[in-house]
């Protein structure tokens, strides 16, 4: 069994029971500059003319809000109603064992939590959690690498920190929204009104959004999901157009 005594895994923050905690390691404090530099690099050694080999290369669009803010919703909305994005999520690393159907590569790519733990310790990871002991989720630079090379824009759908560190380390590559609810007490009022969650838990919930709520200023778009068909609209245009000078 290997031991690890990186910081990366000593310094790991604990996720409470109402949310997925990511983790930042050293590399996200890279300037896009450095990111720009290592992705030239590697176009040179796959075309000696220093050219890329991809006609277009994809970019990356950053999803954060409460839980109830109505973000799901408005994701799932631009990728079915809109192709032309060419949005598609990126596909995270679990330790978990599949489920039903589930098939490597496609939902998922699944690793031991050895393997996983290993991947930590080479600064694999764009980001990871461990969700409880041994079960960890994660993205590998690699595989948002392969998809941007590709041509996809990669879509993450993560929590504040998650959508901070990607933001830190892609830079003007990718493009953050916040989808923010009216107010605190309309958010309630959502939570009380899809009637599966507990009085406690709608509790702990409201209290994460007013910690998440804080981080709102630190992305580049802000939405207001007063009305639903409005923050469609505004969160299209900010996309459209973020992509249209990538």
């Amino acid at each position: 069994m290997l031991k690890f005594t990186s910081d990366k895994l000593n310094n790991k923050i604990k996720p409470n029971a109402s949310t997925r905690q990511h983790i930042c390691s050293p590399i996200h404090q890279l300037k896009s500059t450095q990111i720009n530099s290592m992705t030239m690099d590697n176009n040179q050694h796959n075309n000696p003319n220093g050219q890329s080999s991809a006609q277009h290369k994809g970019a990356l669009v950053i999803f954060s809000a409460p839980s109830g803010s109505g973000k799901s919703t408005i994701i799932n909305w631009l990728m079915q109603s809109h192709p032309e994005l060419r949005l598609a999520f990126s596909i995270s690393c679990t330790s978990r064992s599949p489920r039903g159907t589930e098939q490597h590569g496609v939902e998922y790519f699944f690793l031991s939590p050895e393997e996983f733990r290993q991947r930590i310790a080479n600064d694999e990871f764009l980001e990871y959690e461990e969700v409880y002991s041994d079960r960890f989720y994660g993205t590998l630079k690699e595989q948002v690498q392969r998809q941007l090379e590709a041509g996809q824009n990669v879509v993450f759908d993560v929590d504040v920190k998650g959508g901070c560190n990607i933001k830190r380390f892609y830079g003007d590559k990718a493009l953050s929204i916040f989808i923010q609810p009216p107010s605190v007490e309309a958010l309630r009022k959502r939570l009380e009104g899809r009637a599966t969650d507990a009085p406690e838990v709608i509790n702990d919930r409201i209290a994460r959004a007013e910690y998440e709520l804080s981080f709102a200023s630190q992305f580049d778009r802000v939405i207001v999901n007063d009305d639903l068909e409005t923050a469609k609209s505004e969160t299209l245009e900010a996309i459209t157009t973020f992509l249209s000078r990538s």
